[in-house]
């Protein structure tokens, strides 16, 4: 039970703290805020407690407590932020539920300086069940760990079942004890794997449950649905019914001027609707949504679908517009596609929901769609309807103020009747949890991304995301570690989501091809060694082919222990006189009467045979053809053009591959030498006068050190003198270098001289050297290291996804031709081992043209210690290690650099909450 200190009568308000605010989704996919408690809730929060059962008042403070003192609202409203915090859930501005910490010492007396705190929790018992409790745990956990308690302790009856499964089920490292019939509970609240991943697994729940309420409402209102036929929401309406959907559907507008438009309930406003409505599409002029989000939540309303435009793309009054709208509809417990969104569908035949702007609901199937772009939305679903491929669901959210990719990603994960994913990007609300999601679902769902912006890095003047632009190579890392397969435009978006929706994985990279045209198995044979598969030599039947050709020759193919992947080339058979098309079945459409000729139906039976057969031998089977009509539906892939179909192959291939790798996402080892509080202490005493430094040579090494990165000694030589004692100290062979700005690793510039066996060889290089780059080329002396090939180590800090590990060789591989590889921060052994082997240059690491293989072993042992010190290290803004010569034993490191700076917590650990 919490303490029942008063606070100190007439202290100054304490500062308020803005940033623990939070929106939150709960348990059932509603929403709420979290909030500090303030004085200004008294009246708030004497409501709130004549809406608790007496139990639930007996269960918080152990005694019957049928109402709340004076004394009581301003101890409860009354806080330091410090020692005493409180926090509330609140729905439409009223609180549903309460959570209070005071400090305590190990006596349980209050202290300023303890590092525990009894913690106590009051949830509405009509809020109960629904998550609350466990979401505000997240919270005031966050909250006490940022103002330096470590451990919460909370007394429960034995009957507050409630109470005690929300402290067991957190993931925190807990003792539990039981005395004079109290359940005494000690979290531990640091957090740990356990109570991320149960977060995690709540988080997926909520936002995933959040989006069925959007996708499968039980009622639908339009709100705006005029007389006139061009209308945007009589338009919504008339898809609405077109579409057939299962639930009720009804109108508003408050100028009607009957009761019923298109055979609908129509009224002018929400209140005098007969049934009650689940989503809301808004299509009234911006300047009345805030009424009627307004109405929508005193209404019930559980979601909206805003297709008004005017918000944040107009500027800054729009933007201002736009996150009230999200302010006001999360705190009634809505949440919100758009605004200026194209809308949702949902084609399963118990909803068939057409809530946008779609004048048909597509075939049903196995996409998955989202959108930002309303336009590329259409398209996206006109492409889709004119191949004849089937969705599942889609939504587009125009400026994504609200519901993200991300929220979509969540339900499609649960989703069963969702088997590839495909998205439209230009932004990133979040692009660390995008990561985080995208990399489990793709274990099992494919998902297949366009991101526009690739080469500008813009963000549409929509979306609410414009603190998240990053680098497209950085989003290419991103989508790579997430096993995300990228493509370029809408044609192979759904060119590779046909294979992937409806053919095994490949096993490999091998490719059997068999056709009745030598041309056009040679072209596909060339497309795929320039796609980097492994073709097998093609298989011509030539043009007289018969049916029973084609069924011998694919099953051949398809019975060979050396192919990975089918691919049946075709074109039409000499004799048909009239071109035939495919049917819905995606296969060759059977004689028609007056063909003129022997037909395809043999060999569309053919196909279809050895598909059957490739399909049960695990191995995808795809056609590629020429001089016949696009396909319709999906059966069996096919494609015009052996650019096309190898493309999308060689997608799957590498997903495959990336599938088989992420089984094993690898661990993160512990390593000797590490001493993170020493690095620490230094960073602190760094950046303790100045907002950003870099630190110099001696520096740089000496925090290297702390993580077992050792930096060869380099000594200053300004005059020959110097450069000789120092030679003396470190031993022969030396190596001269200028460390100026524009002169290191500049070895075409003369700035560095090797094998330095001598005095005399040093005097010579030094003068040598002093006169062709000038007193002021700042150069060294450092030991020469052993022969072996030279590369570079840096991390780099994206202010949207964290620090980012890269590693190439060194010159002109990295810096002229970008052969760099690149992987998110913390990296795992089997993350840093890709590195190694990604690269282009990688064979010169392993024994090119005889060469001895360096020691790769010690490579990787260092890309991990990079990759610990800036996981460690936030401040670390900057580091880089060049040349690191890795020879056939060990490696040197000759050169390093870091920056520091002051920046924002890149940690994806803190408690739930929606972005912004």
């Amino acid at each position: 039970m919490t303490s029942t200190q008063d606070p100190p009568a007439g202290d100054a308000p304490p500062s308020y703290p803005a940033h623990w605010e939070a929106d939150i989704v709960l348990r059932d996919g509603g929403t709420a805020r979290i909030r500090p408690l303030t004085p200004d809730d008294a009246g708030r929060l004497v409501a709130f407690y004549t809406e608790v059962s007496d139990r639930s008042k007996y269960f918080r403070f152990f005694a019957p407590y049928p109402r709340l003192s004076d004394r009581d609202v301003r101890r409860f409203t009354h806080h330091d932020y410090v020692n005493r915090v409180g926090l509330a859930v609140l729905v439409r501005d009223e609180i549903i539920a309460t959570v209070r910490f005071d400090r305590i010492d190990g006596t349980g007396r209050p202290a300023e300086d303890g590092t525990d705190a009894e913690v106590a929790f009051l949830v509405q018992d009509a809020h109960q069940g629904r998550g609350v409790a466990s979401a505000l745990l997240e919270h005031i956990a966050a909250v006490a760990r940022e103002r330096g308690i470590r451990r919460f302790i909370a007394e429960v009856l034995p009957d507050n079942r409630k109470m005690g499964k929300v402290f067991t089920d957190a993931g925190y490292t807990q003792h539990r004890s039981f005395a004079d019939g109290v359940m005494h509970f000690e979290l531990d609240l640091e957090p740990t794997e356990q109570s991320l991943a149960v977060m995690r697994s709540r988080e997926h729940r909520a936002e995933a449950q959040s989006v069925q309420r959007l996708l499968a409402p039980g009622s639908v209102a339009v709100i705006g649905a005029g007389r006139g036929p061009g209308g945007v929401g009589r338009s919504v309406l008339r898809n609405l019914l077109g579409s057939g959907f299962t639930g009720r559907v009804q109108a508003v507008n408050r100028n009607a001027d009957s009761d019923e438009l298109d055979g609908v309930p129509l009224r002018r406003s929400l209140a005098e609707l007969p049934d009650p409505v689940d989503l809301a599409v808004i299509a009234v002029p911006a300047d009345q949504v805030p009424a009627v989000v307004a109405e929508c939540g005193a209404h019930g309303v559980l979601g909206l679908v805003v297709v008004t435009a005017g918000y944040a793309e107009t500027g800054v009054t729009g933007r201002a517009r736009q996150r009230d709208l999200v302010r006001q509809a999360r705190a009634a417990g809505m949440r919100v596609i758009g605004p200026n969104a194209f809308g949702l569908l949902n084609t399963d035949p118990a909803v068939r929901l057409n809530a946008s702007l779609s004048p048909q609901l597509p075939a049903r199937g196995p996409l998955g769609v989202f959108s930002q772009s309303g336009a590329i939305g259409a398209a996206l679903l006109e492409a889709a309807q004119r191949r004849g491929l089937g969705l599942s669901s889609f939504a587009s959210a125009g400026n994504r103020a609200d519901v993200s990719g991300n929220d979509l990603l969540q339900y499609w994960e649960e989703d069963e009747a969702t088997r590839v994913v495909l998205l439209y990007l230009e932004s990133f609300g979040n692009p660390r949890k995008f990561s985080r999601i995208a990399r489990r679902i793709a274990a099992d769902k494919p998902i297949v991304v366009i991101k526009g912006g690739r080469h500008t890095g813009s963000v549409p003047a929509g979306h609410a995301a414009a603190v998240t632009r990053i680098d497209d190579s950085t989003v290419d890392t991103l989508f790579q570690q997430a096993g995300v397969v990228r493509v370029d435009t809408i044609t192979e978006l759904y060119d590779t989501a046909d294979l992937l929706a409806h053919q095994p994985l490949p096993a490999g990279d091998r490719i059997a091809i068999v056709g009745n045209s030598d041309s056009l198995g040679l072209l596909t044979h060339d497309a795929a060694l320039s796609a980097g598969l492994r073709p097998l030599p093609p298989v011509d039947l030539t043009t007289s082919a018969t049916p029973e050709d084609f069924t011998a020759g694919l099953t051949a193919a398809v019975d060979r222990p050396d192919s990975d992947v089918v691919v049946a080339v075709v074109i039409p058979p000499i004799g048909v006189a009239e071109l035939p098309r495919f049917p819905g079945s995606g296969l060759l459409e059977a004689d028609r009467p007056g063909a003129g000729g022997p037909g395809l139906d043999p060999v569309a039976e053919a196909l279809a045979t050895a598909a059957t057969r490739a399909a049960a031998a695990g191995k995808p089977m795809l056609l590629i053809h020429l001089a016949l009509p696009e396909l319709g539906r999906p059966g069996l892939p096919a494609y015009p053009r052996p650019e096309r179909a190898v493309r999308a192959l060689a997608h799957a291939v590498r997903h495959s591959a990336w599938r088989r790798a992420n089984t094993d996402t690898g661990r993160i080892p512990e390593l000797d030498g590490v001493a993170e509080a020493p690095a620490r202490r230094q960073v602190a005493t760094a950046l303790s006068s100045a907002s950003e430094v870099r630190l110099d040579e001696t520096a740089s090494a000496e925090l290297l050190a702390h993580y077992g990165i050792r930096v060869l000694c380099a000594r200053p030589a300004a005059d020959e003198q110097s450069a000789v004692t120092a030679a003396a100290e470190l031993g022969y062979p030396v190596a001269l270098k200028a460390t100026a700005p524009g002169l290191r690793h500049r070895p075409d510039l003369g700035s560095v001289r090797l094998d330095l066996a001598n005095e005399t060889e040093l005097r010579r290089a030094h003068r040598e050297t002093t006169a062709l780059l000038g007193p002021d080329a700042r150069l060294v002396v450092q030991p020469m290291a052993a022969r072996g090939v030279d590369t570079t180590v840096s991390a780099t800090v994206d202010p949207a996804v964290g620090a980012i590990l890269s590693f190439g060789l060194a010159g002109a591989a990295s810096e002229l031709l970008g052969d760099l590889a690149h992987r998110l921060v913390p990296a795992t052994d089997r993350d840093v081992a890709g590195l190694v082997r990604e690269i282009k240059a990688a064979p010169l690491l392993f024994g090119w043209r005889g060469a001895e293989p360096v020691d790769t072993d010690a490579l990787e042992e260092l890309l991990l210690r990079v990759s610990q010190l800036v996981d460690d290290l936030p401040e670390v803004a900057a580091l880089t290690l060049e040349p690191v010569v890795v020879a056939p034993h060990g490696l040197a490191v000759l050169g390093a650099s870091v920056r520091l700076a002051h920046l924002p917590a890149r940690t994806d650990l803190g408690p739930r909450a929606l972005g912004q």
